[in-house]
């Protein structure tokens, strides 16, 4: 691995880059924030998906283009005197010290959820009315629900057992049911959400991320049926005139090939 004298070269090479395509390339010069947010985004998708899939050369690359744009933000922040790449990185720097008291201070800590309550009780003395103020409004509904959840459990509004959990998860199935059978559509994707967001909260009860495990089962179910399409298409078939009993003889045994 490399050393801290190259690692710092290493970034300070990138910042160098960074300020001669500031300055040279025509695309480069003409990114702003705005501009340059929806790339951002992808690019951490595409982070996420790397790590799903335990790729590290991809990580790595991945990383690499989310670093960019970190530096990028900076540099554009620099050319109106409001921010450079080292205030980004002191003021991290400092929320981290003073996050972590039982680290940096005389603060006592038995196990994580003692930090994450300290961390959340901070936050309020920082100014935040609420503890859920730092949760994104734009992200995906179901990060949204695990980091909610994730908050509130932070203060001590949680349930203490798993089945706990699972009881309410049955209750709001059953109060689902009920709508379904009333026609409502309003109610049942009301009771809907309810089902989902009760569900998020068990995957955290049994140390699972919603977000990741429900990735993973989309992957493997485009594994599988592209295998479907792959050997339906060996023997001169079409999907739109095969019967489900005989698309399903493939699904069975693309579940033995995609374990």
């Amino acid at each position: 691995m490399n050393t801290r004298e190259q690692q710092l070269q290493a970034f300070g090479r990138l910042l160098d880059i960074m300020d001669k395509l500031r300055s040279e390339c025509p695309w480069d010069k003409k990114q702003t924030f705005e501009s340059l947010r929806h790339l951002t985004l992808e690019e951490t998708y595409e982070l996420g998906e790397a790590i799903l899939n335990n790729d590290l050369q991809e990580i790595k690359k991945e990383l690499g283009d989310v670093l960019l744009h970190i530096v990028f933000y900076a540099k554009i922040g620099s050319e109106t005197n409001d921010f450079d790449i080292a205030d980004v990185a002191n003021a991290i720097s400092e929320k981290l010290i003073h996050r972590h008291p039982h680290i940096y201070s005389n603060v006592k800590v038995e196990n994580e959820d003692d930090v994450k309550q300290n961390w959340e009780k901070l936050k309020l003395k920082e100014g935040n009315t609420s503890v859920l103020e730092g949760v994104p409004k734009g992200l995906p509904a179901m990060v949204k629900a695990n980091r909610i959840q994730d908050k509130v459990a932070g203060v001590g509004f949680d349930w203490e057992k798993p089945e706990q959990v699972w009881a309410k998860v049955q209750e709001e199935l059953v109060e689902l049911n009920a709508e379904i059978k009333n026609g409502n559509i309003d109610n049942i994707e009301s009771e809907f959400g309810d089902v989902l967001f009760s569900m998020v909260n068990y995957a955290r009860f049994i140390k699972v991320n919603p977000e990741n495990a429900l990735e993973r089962t989309n992957k493997k179910f485009i594994n599988r049926f592209q295998y479907l399409e792959s050997e339906a298409k060996k023997i001169d078939k079409s999907l739109h005139n095969m019967t489900l009993e005989e698309m399903d003889v493939f699904w069975n045994k693309s579940k033995k090939f995609y374990k």
